[in-house]
């Protein structure tokens, strides 16, 4: 039997780390931690280690294609592909960061949602029959929906929004952020609520297109909430540790062979959410 690999992005701290740190106990296989920066993914690796646990390191940075067709080439000769892929790499600006909103959607936008959608791109060609995809979104795609106007909303909630129509959108957002003129075009005030609708809509698209080209290799592909969780991203009082917010990541990552569902959904709490 071949051996199985999941991978994580963005894996060195905070929800990626603790995810590295659930599947290592609970995935039967080989667990990649994966971080743009090498010093800081061997730390990170080394501090598992001391836990007694064995994750393995390949350098990985979503914002730079030549990265992700590297580490896509590696798991394609070592293991024949890749059973697990847990897209969690994101950015966020602070509320009190004072850069120019246009530079927070266009910087946002780059990393959380193209870079998510170009390791796909690539990581698709490679993953595994019976494979499971998960995209770590965010509650506030949802409360940021809700505040998109009426047509944005219905737009985003169609199921029949093509790639190429959310990534126009996506891109409309950045160029009216940078005019000053998103908020009278109906967008919401906040570049990371966008950039993870863009997420949310992007796994659901995938997941359809999975289901049509792929119809009996029974991948599963969801977008997922981990929750309000304590990291350098959100804070020191959110709610929930690192460890919990991994919960529904890896819920989604470990679903049973042979599960029909959730696929194409966005999950929170190990429960589907109405988008």
């Amino acid at each position: 039997m071949p051996i199985r690999v999941a991978v994580v992005t963005g894996s060195n701290k905070g929800i990626g780390l603790a995810t590295v740190r659930a599947l290592c106990k609970q995935f039967e296989g080989d667990v990649y931690l994966t971080a743009r920066n090498v010093g800081r993914g061997e730390a990170a690796v080394k501090a598992l280690n001391s836990e007694g646990l064995k994750p393995l390191f390949h350098q990985l940075d979503i914002d730079d294609l030549n990265s992700i067709k590297t580490a896509a080439e590696f798991f394609k000769q070592k293991y024949g592909g890749v059973d697990v892929l847990i897209n969690n790499a994101a950015i966020a600006f602070k509320v009190a960061d004072t850069t120019p909103f246009g530079t927070q959607a266009e910087v946002t936008l780059k990393t959380n949602f193209l870079s998510t959608r170009k390791m796909w791109t690539v990581f698709s060609e490679i993953i595994k029959s019976g494979g499971r995809v998960v995209n770590v979104s965010s509650m506030v795609s949802v409360s940021a929906l809700s505040k998109c106007s009426p047509d944005l909303q219905q737009r985003f909630r169609n199921e029949n929004i093509t790639e190429e129509e959310l990534v126009e959108l996506m891109q409309r957002f950045v160029d009216e952020a940078k005019k000053g003129e998103h908020k009278e075009r109906g967008w919401p005030d906040t570049a990371y609520g966008v950039s993870k609708i863009g997420v949310t809509v992007l796994s659901m698209i995938h997941a359809r297109r999975l289901t049509k080209e792929r119809p009996n290799d029974g991948i599963l592909l969801n977008a997922c909430c981990p929750g309000w969780v304590r990291t350098d991203m959100a804070g020191p009082k959110a709610p929930k540790s690192p460890d919990e917010g991994a919960v529904t990541p890896v819920y989604l990552a470990l679903l049973p062979s042979g599960a029909k569902e959730p696929h194409g959904q966005f999950v929170s709490e190990k429960t589907v959410q109405k988008w």
